[in-house]
């Protein structure tokens, strides 16, 4: 009887560590999460305002499947308290009303904590007015399941993705670490996505699409 329980416990500790090797392995050879690919399962704590008691909210993965035909663009920085961030977020968060013009949710990320991005914010001049979410990745998950994650440094690359109403991934770009992005850019794709057809090179909102 003994041997028949040392038997199963061995053969569950087996399966166990099998689903843990996996994991492990899908996460280290899996590239970044490209297009046509639905966006990875979360839930993060966000910091929303600076009022007291209303500082943090849960955004989750949930938000982006909807029946409102409503899109996400979700862009990663590396860290807080640096240099280029900040003129990114800043810069995302004047062209904010463009984003609500084109029923996109916009949600900024990081893997810093939620505490050091409400400590950003209320020491950062141009980061007070924030109308977006400040998604917290402390654990890191997420931006390993997007494949943004620096080997070294273990913060996450300047990555934008542009998300559908169906929660699929239908554009991604991704920075070096000191490189900023061009917030234009994202809005110029964001438009040629919605046309759902044929957009040339240098397409812009208003000019003539490809008729097939």
């Amino acid at each position: 009887m003994i041997t028949n329980i040392n038997i199963v416990y061995n053969i569950s500790i087996a399966i166990f560590a099998a689903s843990l090797n996996k994991k492990f392995l899908r996460r280290m050879t899996k590239g970044i999460l490209s297009v046509g690919q639905t966006f990875p399962k979360f839930k993060k704590s966000a910091v929303v305002s600076l009022e007291k008691g209303k500082e943090f909210y849960d955004v989750s993965s949930d938000e982006l499947v909807n029946e409102e035909g409503r899109w996400t663009v979700m862009f990663w920085w590396p860290k807080d308290f640096t240099f280029v961030c900040p003129t990114e977020i800043a810069e995302f968060n004047k062209n904010y009303g463009e984003f609500r013009d084109r029923n996109a949710n916009l949600i900024g990320a990081s893997t810093d904590s939620e505490f050091v991005h409400l400590a950003w914010r209320k020491n950062h001049d141009d980061l007070r007015d924030l109308k977006f979410p400040m998604l917290a990745d402390t654990s890191k998950t997420l931006a390993e399941d997007l494949g943004i994650l620096e080997a070294n440094e273990k913060v996450a690359y300047r990555a934008t993705f542009i998300i559908d109403p169906q929660g699929i991934v239908r554009w991604v770009s991704v920075n070096d670490l000191n490189v900023g992005r061009n917030v234009k850019e994202v809005i110029r794709v964001l438009d040629a996505l919605q046309t759902d057809e044929l957009c040339p090179c240098n397409w812009e909102k208003g000019k003539e699409t490809i008729k097939a």
